[in-house]
């Protein structure tokens, strides 16, 4: 690993679709689509849908009389998704925020919110909305890590255990938003069907570095004052002296309305 303290900030599109052909992000992405129980004819709606990269399987779910809806507002993320679907005439893209979505109230079968509630707003507000725009019947999957439980094994324990703090308190908005999925489900009107947890495991310390934000972040929090530099750039230094391992739980969230 460089003395630069990592790789950059990757481009946020490349990010996502790289996490998500990763082993551990297509094993709880087909497992959460394979919970919906999505069936032909069904308006499936994607909240946060980025780059697109659910958006084919949701596609192929549906079939030639259903209908796909990928909200996200970020006008270069649905640039990125328009491509990757340009040959989909069933999937609709939509620029809109997650807090008043661009869809009309009770028409949605089936809909998902994957790693995108750790970064809104009001959480709470969300799920209202996708309430709104429901039909009852209606199954939703959501799923969220909770970076309390990010581990980084070093023998420098005391500076983990400082960079998960930092990452929790400072670099996410609702860093323990996964475990709080069935709560904030329940309290919005839906009924938790069912909850699981998978743990992405890393091996590879430059993969973790770019996946984890690990350089990137440890500089940030260098800069701010929570760790101190010459133990923080030790600690990065020794995570490539040998075995490595990294891991962080994810929380899916089945429900229905």
């Amino acid at each position: 690993m460089s003395s630069t303290l990592g790789v950059p900030r990757p481009d946020q599109a490349a990010y996502m679709l790289r996490a998500a052909a990763g082993d551990a992000g297509r094993a709880y992405k087909r497992q959460l689509l394979e919970s919906l129980d999505i069936e032909a004819g069904h308006t499936a709606l994607d909240v946060g849908c980025g780059p697109g990269t659910d958006l084919p399987a949701l596609a192929e779910r549906v079939g030639g009389t259903g209908i796909v809806i990928g909200v996200d507002r970020d006008r270069a993320m649905l640039e990125r998704a328009r491509a990757r679907t340009a040959d989909l005439r069933r999937v609709e893209l939509r620029e809109g925020d997650a807090h008043a979505l661009p869809v009309e109230p009770g028409t949605v079968d089936r809909a998902k919110i994957d790693r995108v509630l750790m970064h809104v707003a009001e959480p709470s507000g969300v799920l209202a909305e996708l309430r709104r725009v429901t039909r009852p019947g209606a199954r939703i999957g959501l799923a969220e890590p909770d970076w309390d439980t990010l581990i980084v094994d070093s023998e420098d324990l005391g500076t983990s255990r400082a960079f998960t703090r930092y990452t929790t308190t400072e670099v996410v908005r609702h860093a323990t938003i996964g475990r709080r999925l069935a709560r904030l489900a329940e309290r919005a009107g839906f009924r938790v069907e069912a909850v699981s947890a998978v743990t992405p495991v890393f091996l590879d310390v430059q993969e973790a570095d770019h996946t984890l934000g690990l350089g990137r972040n440890l500089r940030k929090a260098m800069d701010e004052g929570h760790i101190d530099p010459a133990r923080g750039r030790a600690w990065f230094a020794g995570l490539s002296e040998g075995p490595f391992y990294a891991s962080f739980t994810l929380i899916s969230v089945v429900c229905s309305r």
